[in-house]
């Protein structure tokens, strides 16, 4: 357990399991060996290798994975649809973070990074579900978090309209380092009817 992501944000993989359109949609914790091959072919895909700029031999995608299973205030996870790998996501602490220097942080505010894998799970709305979705369970498993946020770079035309259809607003843009980023914020108290419900009108909940 990470000190930083305490409690229930520390442990997504026990959250259960969400059913969406394109399938059940559920998370477990990076282990190293085992999503090292996978998560190395997601980073030398061209597509993504823009934004994240880890393309490279295994070992480049291996140290990114090996430093941030060291940090404290973060977990690495990856995003399945029916058990098959389709996501990567790094949950962290965003007013534990170097971040924090470069915008006004509240306590207990939780940034996501996201990539989609497979390049025909891309550009079929999949991405914004998903941010709508985990968004939404980082809220009700964290109470003392307000805001879960997101620093795309500022050309990421695609990521930035994703995150705007998952209910996040753009603040403001960040100069950080190695990139100009939208600060995209989805707060708490956002209008309710853009949360992930079941068929009945009621909200969506890991089963």
């Amino acid at each position: 357990m990470h000190e930083g992501l305490s409690g229930p944000l520390s442990e997504a993989n026990r959250w259960g399991s969400v059913s969406l359109p394109p399938g059940r949609f559920s998370f477990h914790e990076l282990h190293l060996k085992r999503d090292l091959p996978i998560i190395h072919d997601w980073m030398n895909d061209p597509e993504i290798a823009r934004w994240w700029d880890l393309a490279g031999p295994v070992e480049t995608t291996a140290n990114h994975l090996a430093r941030q299973s060291r940090l404290t205030h973060a977990t690495a996870y990856v995003g399945c649809l029916d058990d098959q790998p389709v996501s990567y996501w790094e949950l962290y602490r965003a007013d534990l973070d170097p971040l924090a220097r470069h915008y006004a942080a509240h306590p207990h505010d939780v940034g996501i990074h996201l990539l989609i894998g497979p390049a025909a799970h891309r550009g079929q709305g999949l991405g914004s579900l998903l941010l709508l979705v985990v968004s939404e369970l980082i809220l009700r498993a964290a109470p003392d978090t307000g805001r879960v946020l997101a620093e795309p770079d500022v050309r990421n035309a695609a990521s930035i309209a994703a995150f705007r259809r998952a209910g996040f607003r753009r603040s403001i843009d960040l100069t950080l380092p190695g990139k100009t980023a939208a600060l995209m914020i989805r707060d708490r108290h956002r209008d309710e009817a853009a949360a992930p419900q079941d068929a009945d009108g009621t909200p969506a909940a890991p089963e």
